[in-house]
């Protein structure tokens, strides 16, 4: 508002020929004024712009001159022309130390720029620099400026000195700096969350015009948290009991009434606070009825401060001498002639039937003159203040004159509103189902495609479902009502498809119910709907379905009816269709015509589209053929819950999936090969993980433990196919797809670092991470049953579906403890026999020499081993010199000959941890000559370690 007067001054001095205005720019305001076009007035803005333009690149243009350019720039820029290039020598005039010249350039910065413009950077600083300035003007055009230009980034830039204004001697500096708050607040709470304080103080100021613009930022912190604020009721009643006994100065009056901007925000404040708050209500009580005997309703401002005393008391604790002095001011507002004051009196009389409905019967003249205004505007509020009033009672009379006002007007928006309104009042308050039915066709019939589909299903169901009694006769004579009113609608033009799709249900199912109409008849009706309506395929699907049900009626009575011409032409025509729907529903009737009667009662039955589908969600009538498979040895089926590796081989195909723009390279498994020797290990065979290049036999557990194969990661599959491969157990790979070793679930990463040779604990560790991923979807499973039944419950509460959707919850209540049951089932890991050892760092891809023990071994198997000999044959192995070694060639291939009858897989690995019994090999080397080839060994360098376990194969087997 300062700016709009700051311009209106600036123009009007300039008129007068004050602060220099030249001629030009008074012929500029005159020449736009007398434009008899938006062409002619466009025209004249370019060519003023071209010359501003000019002007503004010339060095040497006077500052005042340059005042006057930037105010003709505003009026160019206000007319919606472009006139960025003079942004920034606005920029520069908030510079200048000129007290005229600075207003001017806020003035023209505030109008040009806004928060996010580049340009606000450059005019902080100078507001920084004005917000200390010791010339209260200058640090109010400061304050003026900041409301409009500082964002969110820049309110820690001003904020403290804003902050410290709030107590400058000055009332209008401290009035600018609370609404400077109030706009950092609606920009960024956050910045001025901790500054709540300052305006409960400001609140108490001695000038009532930072009082009063202290009201606007509490209101907005009001209503975001009432209860914070209930301290105040008292404070601001005693305010605006001050204001209504004229204890302000007479320079707040507006129209001879106390400051009455401030009375309607108190108001306004006072009604949240008091909502449903008896004691904070109580102390309004006084204050109100004093402006309910003082009011003024001479002027406008006088009834706009009775009509926020009246939504006051619409919104605290009722009070009934309030209620009453509401009323009466509301009946003045319902006589008045003024439309205003009428519309201002609906409006008041809808709050207050909410509290009191009867209220509203001693005014029923008022509103019925209203509902036959003229003024569009008044009868659209009456409208809404009966939808309020509707009751069982006068359901009719409501319904009737909105159906009406409804026929009459053009706007659809405002229609659509009105058929829905009349369709809830029709569905809530129906006095018997005849009027519902001749309701709904009128609705139908005037906005038919306004309508929501489910209104259409839900007057099927009630024709079908009648009175829900066990009265046949009543509902007979109803669905007769229905056919007949329909008979004689069908034939008008311009339909709703809508309505055209019940008036197909209705003729087909009842249209021959009574024996009032033929078939032949009826069978007419709907072939003049179907041709009338080419380009309709749902309204033509209804129609040729209506005729199916009418002749599939007439053959299970005995009744023989031949097949129109035009009929037969329709359903030949459709036969052809393009729509398989309509293809479908023809080719159905044809085939129906060539039906015995039994066999049209078995697909046809009379009058069953109410009947409730039974659903067999076990399937039992397929438990012949299920036990047949079982007879020819299929196998049975597993649950989704109960299948093991199902979750992990998801989400490693959406990890695959996500990863595939990442990585342009792909490791594909090959393919398993069968194994030719079965073998079996003992459970001393498990020992200590490695991390070496060792040989490994192929694999002995396919066929036998084909189930188990089926969770074992793909790369441990393959080590059967070389002889000897790479241990990655627990090592996480760098290229290609992760594997499941590497997975992030602590199960199994513990269970990878552990491995044995082989890869047993690896599988172990996938199982686990199965179970645990298995259970942790079974939880969401589960959790996403509780959230459907509570949206169930609401669904129930809202549209009183309370009996099925009861036992629908129940019913999914009594599931979920299997639920639960399974999922724990499946998130508990089977107990793993593994022995606890230091956890070894995995092995550098990259480095390629001898492995080097990172810990030393916790027992030489050598040493555990050597009371197995006699002394006699141990002693040469531990006391042989380096020159006998020296003289005998040791064959070290030997020792690797047997590999291949006792080498140890990581099937057969895997076995003891999970609980399998396994006998060990009968065949194999003594142990004396397993001794011996260690000796061999030791003598050639090869220290044996519990790191590699596979060179002792032979001493174990």
């Amino acid at each position: 508002m300062e700016q709009l007067r700051t311009i209106g001054r600036e123009l009007a001095m300039g008129s007068q020929g004050g602060w220099g205005q030249s001629k030009e720019f008074l012929d500029l305001v005159k020449s736009i004024g007398e434009a008899r076009s938006k062409a002619e007035e466009d025209r004249i803005i370019s060519r003023e712009l071209e010359h501003l333009k000019r002007r503004l690149a010339d060095p040497d243009v006077p500052r005042r001159k340059m005042k006057e350019l930037l105010l003709r720039l505003v009026y160019a820029e206000m007319l919606g022309h472009d006139a960025s290039f003079g942004h920034i020598h606005a920029v520069k005039m908030t510079h200048d130390e000129s007290l005229p010249l600075k207003r001017t350039g806020y003035l023209a910065v505030a109008l040009f720029l806004d928060e996010r413009h580049d340009l606000v950077i450059l005019v902080v600083n100078t507001i920084q620099k004005d917000l200390r300035s010791d010339n209260y003007l200058v640090v109010c055009a400061a304050l003026t400026a900041a409301c409009r230009l500082i964002g969110e980034e820049a309110i820690p830039a001003v904020l403290p000195q804003v902050v410290e204004l709030l107590a400058h001697s000055k009332e209008a500096v401290r009035k600018k700096a609370v609404m400077a708050l109030h706009r950092f607040y609606q920009r960024s709470p956050s910045s001025v969350s901790h500054l709540v304080s300052n305006f409960r103080k400001r609140l108490c100021d001695n000038d009532p015009g930072v009082m009063g613009a202290t009201l606007c930022p509490l209101y907005d912190l009001i209503l975001e948290d009432p209860n914070s604020y209930k301290d105040l009721v008292v404070s601001f009643v005693n305010i605006l009991k001050q204001v209504a006994e004229r204890r302000l100065p007479t320079s707040y009056d507006y129209h001879q009434m106390p400051a009455p901007f401030i009375q309607i925000k108190l108001l306004k404040i006072l009604a949240v606070l008091g909502s449903g708050d008896k004691q904070a209500s109580g102390h309004m009580y006084m204050v109100l009825g004093d402006i309910f005997r003082k009011g003024d309703t001479a002027s406008n401002i006088g009834n706009a401060i009775l009509y926020e005393c009246i939504c006051c008391i619409s919104s605290i604790f009722p009070n009934p001498k309030m209620l009453d002095a509401a009323a009466e001011t509301t009946s003045k507002f319902l006589k008045s002639d003024s439309h205003n004051l009428k519309y201002m009196g609906i409006d008041a009389l809808g709050r207050l039937i909410k509290i009191n409905p009867d209220i509203a019967e001693e005014h029923q003249l008022a509103v019925i003159d209203c509902l036959e205004d003229p003024d569009d505007t008044l009868k659209r509020k009456t409208f809404e203040l009966l939808y309020k009033m509707t009751k069982s009672t006068n359901v009719e009379v409501i319904v009737d004159r909105m159906i009406e006002y409804m026929i009459n007007i053009t706007d659809h928006h405002y229609k659509t509103e009105i058929a829905s309104r009349c369709v809830e009042l029709a569905e809530q308050f129906a006095p018997s189902n005849q009027w519902f039915i001749q309701t709904m066709n009128k609705v139908f019939e005037h906005a038919g495609d306004l309508v929501n589909i489910r209104v259409a299903h839900n007057l099927m169901r009630l024709i079908a479902e009648g009175f829900g009694e066990e009265d046949e006769g009543a509902d007979s004579q109803l669905r007769s009502s229905a056919v007949d009113s329909y008979l004689r609608i069908v034939g008008e033009p311009k339909l709703p498809s809508s309505f055209l799709q019940i008036i197909c249900w209705v003729l087909g199912e009842y249209g021959t119910a009574d024996g009032k109409y033929s078939a032949s008849y009826i069978i007419g009706k709907l072939y003049d709907v179907a041709e009338a309506h080419p380009t309709d395929d749902t309204v033509r699907a209804y129609a040729i379905s209506a005729i199916l049900k009418i002749f599939a009626f007439e053959i299970a009575l005995g009744r023989k009816i031949d097949m129109l011409p035009e009929c037969q032409s329709l359903v030949d025509e459709l036969s052809a269709s393009h729509s398989t729907d309509l293809q479908q529903r023809a080719y159905e009737l044809q085939a129906l015509l060539g039906l015995d009667k039994q066999a049209v009662e078995t697909v046809m039955p009379a009058d069953a589209s109410c009947e409730d589908i039974e659903i067999d969600r076990n399937l039992s009538f397929l438990n012949g053929y299920v036990q047949q498979a079982f007879e020819k040895g299929a196998a049975p089926y597993i649950p989704e819950s109960e299948r093991s590796g199902v979750v992990i081989v998801g989400n490693y195909k959406a990890q695959d999936q996500q990863e595939t723009s990442a990585h342009a390279l792909r490791f594909e498994a090959y393919e398993l090969p069968k194994p030719s020797l079965p073998l079996a290990v003992s459970q001393a065979s498990i020992s200590t993980p490695t991390t070496d290049l060792v040989p490994v036999p192929e694999p002995s557990y396919y066929k036998e433990d084909h189930q188990m194969s089926r969770s074992q990661p793909s790369g441990d599959s393959l080590s059967g196919e070389y002889g000897v491969k790479l241990r990655l157990d627990g090592v996480q790979k760098k290229w290609g797809r992760p594997d499941y070793s590497s997975s992030s679930t602590p199960s199994s990463s513990t269970s990878s670092q552990q491995a044995t040779n082989g890869g047993a604990s690896s599988e172990v560790g996938g199982s686990i991470s199965s179970h645990a991923l298995e259970s942790s979807y079974g939880s969401k499973r589960q959790q996403g049953t509780e959230v459907s039944a509570e949206k169930q419950r609401l669904a129930a509460s809202l549209f009183g579906k309370a009996d099925r959707k009861a036992q629908a919850g129940r019913k999914a209540a009594k599931e979920s403890p299997s639920t639960e049951k399974v999922a724990a089932a499946n998130a508990t890991p089977q107990p793993v026999k593994e022995q606890v050892i230091p956890s070894a760092p995995p092995p550098d891809l990259l480095d390629l020499g001898e492995p080097v023990s990172s810990s030393p071994p916790l027992a030489d198997p050598f040493t555990q081993l050597e009371g197995l000999l006699g002394p006699a044959s141990a002693s040469p192995v531990v006391s042989e010199t380096p020159a006998s070694s020296s003289s005998k060639t040791p064959d070290l291939m030997s020792i690797f000959s047997d590999d291949v009858q006792t080498g140890l897989t990581s099937g057969s690995a895997e076995q003891p941890s999970l609980g399998v019994n396994v006998v060990a090999a009968k065949k194999g080397p003594s142990l004396q000559d397993a001794l011996q080839k260690d000796a061999t060994a030791r003598q050639v360098g090869v220290t044996p370690t519990g790191n590699n376990p596979i060179l002792f194969k032979d001493l174990l087997g």
